[in-house]
């Protein structure tokens, strides 16, 4: 690729969409600007890309974007969003001759390979780097699973909609959420119901509901005034020491620790798991406190081989854009 050329790069998300301009120089790529958009304030993708190029999109010689939702044939309709994307009408519109989607995850997969060792966190001590599979799963405004397929020599990304996946509880009060959240969601409980910033205020009002305690009046006055309600739970059960927010906290950890386990067994992750997505950084101590580990271990026959495995959560909030970027890259001579 020549080094005057750009690549434009994308992650789509139901809250956030972040674009960036990518130079390569060498092997590297260097981002040359970086903007982050507020998804919900634009009717359309193209209104946000139109926005950031403002008619330089001349020397961008290439983009990709990771988008949350299944890709089929080209284009996305988007999961958590009312936008519909196709590669053929983004390069009509942009005058990118090479534009490729690929789904968030999948996407995201491909940049964590890519970070550098001090930007994850290990939550697994006995976990080893093992050579095969590695599996991804990560909570955000949705979940999303994705794996990194080892074919003996390099790894592979495969998009997934596993989070989409049934529900399974593990426990009576697990039951008694499922039970909970099937009248709220027609019947189908999936896994993103729950792994996620929306999925977080679900658990917090199911325990709210089974008058276990009283809300916190703080906090009801910040969620009236359009606070985030995942984000606001997590702060008041980490720092304020609410009840409630801990105890959805506790809960929210564990089925996301079994859940991780899970998709390690589906995936036979034997080159670890990594834990990506934006809520894992904000709740690391909830994390780190053995519940996440001890659901993702409980396997029955098979937890002697999950002990083994690392378990490493991401740091680094760019790894969807940073994966789009590299695969943009592959595009060009």
């Amino acid at each position: 690729m020549k080094t005057e050329s750009l690549i434009l790069a994308g992650d789509i998300g139901g809250t956030k969409t972040k674009l960036a301009l990518y130079q390569q120089v060498g092997e590297a790529l260097q981002c040359v600007r970086e903007t982050t958009y507020g998804s919900g304030g634009y009717s359309a993708f193209g209104g946000i890309v139109a926005e950031f190029l403002s008619g330089a999109s001349s020397g961008v010689a290439a983009a990709c974007f990771g988008v949350a939702g299944p890709v089929r044939d080209g284009r996305c309709q988007t999961t958590n969003l009312p936008w519909l994307l196709d590669e053929e009408e983004l390069a009509r519109s942009t005058g990118i001759t090479k534009v490729r989607l690929l789904n968030d995850l999948q996407a995201m997969a491909l940049g964590l390979l890519r970070l550098p060792p001090g930007e994850f966190v290990e939550l697994n001590p006995e976990g080893r780097d093992g050579s095969g599979n590695k599996a991804v799963v990560a909570a955000g405004t949705g979940f999303g699973e994705a794996i990194l397929y080892w074919d003996g020599r390099t790894h592979h990304a495969i998009a997934t909609e596993g989070g989409h996946a049934d529900f399974a509880p593990n426990t009576p009060e697990e039951d008694e959420l499922l039970r909970y959240l099937r009248s709220n969601f027609r019947g189908h409980v999936s896994y993103e119901r729950i792994l996620s910033g929306p999925g977080l205020f679900n658990i917090y009002q199911y325990l709210r509901d089974r008058n276990e305690a009283k809300e916190s009046p703080q906090l009801v006055e910040q969620l009236q005034v359009g606070g985030d309600p995942g984000q606001l739970i997590g702060q008041f059960g980490l720092e304020n020491g609410d009840w409630l927010c801990r105890e959805s906290l506790r809960l929210f950890v564990s089925i996301y620790g079994a859940e991780a386990g899970n998709w390690a067994l589906k995936t036979l992750a034997l080159g670890g798991v990594f834990v990506g997505g934006g809520i894992a950084p904000k709740i690391l101590p909830a994390l780190r406190d053995g519940r996440f580990l001890a659901s993702f271990c409980n396997k029955g026959r098979f937890a002697d081989l999950l002990q083994g495995m690392s378990v490493k959560v991401a740091l680094n909030q760019n790894a969807g854009l940073l994966g789009a970027a590299h695969h943009a890259a592959c595009l060009l001579p």
